[in-house]
């Protein structure tokens, strides 16, 4: 597949490395030519530099034989210019834009992007994706990574082995035995640094990360097998309240069991429209670092603070000074993924990556065959990928046991007729079944052909 990526910026090149190491034909476009050059350094591209939007420099990058275009600059605007240049002067069939200003993605507006008007097959909001993971990590609390899939049936979750773990040093096949009724499969282990997809007699040691899958019920249950308990969240401090903080604040005012959250936001015009649209929710102006503002906010009573201010630094400083406050439980967003190993000294229990969260959903419409989600783990060190079995694939009518994966991939979880099973050895794979599956990097290709992929299947 010919790719045009228009943006080197990280989620430009997070999503240049995927494709590449697949074997697909990539250039990369941007007008900063020392981004252009770092992609073309470090991995297997073309680079082009130049302004995205215009068509010469389209032409040059090889728009005329391009499968598709994905247009994820800094400016919404050069994206949907670009994506209207690439439908309209060299017919580039699929056409993917990364869109920030809330704006451009209001539901009355959303004709705009018919093919008749500005073509976009798909539109990727970062700040709708991030309050997402946000909403999802607080659902989970005692998780420091969790993700939906199968319509909501199936959790992945991401679970610290500490001392108090009762399943410590038990090899993983025993997990069954111990647990039958148990839903949950442990899928990757990240141990020093290094996350790997588990034999079944491997073990679980102490500082261990792992990610498990689970069924939506048996979440609660899981976490304690692994020493976790899940308090619920009933009062939550936001600091910040741009979209994301509001976007997160409107969907818990939302819910049926009541939530108690507090905004802070810095800027008073800001504060301002978050009040002016939130009915249920206090929103405080003045500075989240500020111990006096935080008292007001009653983070010694709440149940967790969500830190998504435009800047890391404020967002883990307020979240450190939270948690001497005497908040539980502190989840971050961060930018710079050159801070993410300061997470766990500073003892913040989660953080979300914008760019990450961009480039799973960015892959969900990339990946070949029926595939119906994507999630990239960490910095792109593992993929799950959630996918339809089609009549064609090499996996249908065969049992689990017989299919031969690679080492890297394991069955995570599997829908057949809209109910989720638990995958064994002899767990048969049907046509229509929806499948889960945990990926290395450099098995993604084998899963993509075991997936029967064909990209008439877009």
């Amino acid at each position: 597949m010919k790719v045009i990526i228009c943006g080197a910026g990280q989620v430009g090149w997070q999503i240049a490395r995927h494709l590449s190491g697949e074997n697909n034909d990539v250039t990369v476009v941007d007008n900063n030519p020392e981004l252009v050059h770092r992609a073309t350094e470090t991995l297997d591209v073309q680079g082009i530099a130049g302004f995205a939007s215009y068509p010469d420099v389209l032409e040059r990058a090889g728009a005329r034989d391009a499968d598709m275009i994905i247009a994820a600059t800094y400016s919404d605007e050069v994206n949907m210019v670009t994506c209207q240049v690439a439908h309209s002067v060299f017919e580039i069939p699929r056409k993917i834009a990364r869109l920030r200003a809330q704006s451009y993605l209001t539901a009355i507006y959303s004709d705009l992007y018919r093919r008749e008007h500005m073509p976009i097959d798909v539109v990727i909001s970062p700040e709708r994706e991030v309050a997402e993971a946000a909403l999802q990590r607080l659902s989970a609390p005692a998780a420091f990574d969790t993700e939906s899939f199968l319509d909501g049936k199936s959790e992945l979750l991401g679970i610290l082995i500490e001392d108090d773990c009762p399943v410590v040093n038990t090899p993983l096949r025993q997990l069954t035995d111990l647990f039958s009724t148990l839903s949950a499969i442990v899928v990757g282990i990240r141990r020093d640094g290094t996350l790997f997809a588990p034999d079944a007699g491997d073990q679980v040691f102490v500082g261990d990360e792992i990610y498990v899958f689970t069924n939506k019920e048996d979440v609660t249950r899981t976490l304690e097998v692994f020493g976790k308990t899940n308090k619920k969240q009933d009062r939550i401090v936001i600091l910040g309240g741009g979209n994301v903080g509001l976007a997160v604040a409107e969907a818990l005012e939302t819910r049926a069991d009541r939530i108690r959250a507090k905004v802070i936001e810095k800027d008073r015009a800001r504060a301002e429209v978050a009040a002016d649209a939130l009915e249920k929710t206090i929103v405080l102006h003045g500075d989240g670092l500020s111990a006096e503002l935080l008292k007001e906010a009653g983070i010694d009573r709440a149940d967790a603070i969500l830190c998504v201010t435009d800047d890391d630094k404020t967002n883990i400083l307020a979240a450190v000074r939270a948690k001497a406050e005497g908040c539980p439980m502190a989840i971050c967003l961060v930018n710079d993924p050159s801070l993410v190993p300061l997470m766990k000294p500073m003892n913040i229990d989660a953080y979300i990556n914008p760019r990450a969260t961009t480039v799973s959903s960015i892959l969900r419409h990339i990946r070949h065959g029926r595939v119906r989600a994507v999630y990239s783990i960490g910095d792109a060190e593992a993929e799950v990928i959630e996918a339809q079995v089609m009549s064609t694939s090499p996996i249908t009518g065969k049992k689990i046991a017989d299919i031969d994966f690679p080492e890297g991939v394991l069955v995570g979880a599997i829908m057949k007729d809209n109910k989720v099973v638990r995958p064994r050895g002899d767990t048969r794979i049907d046509e229509g079944d929806v499948i889960v599956l945990f990926s290395m990097p450099d098995d993604v290709l084998e899963v993509e052909r075991l997936l029967q992929v064909s990209i008439d299947f877009f």
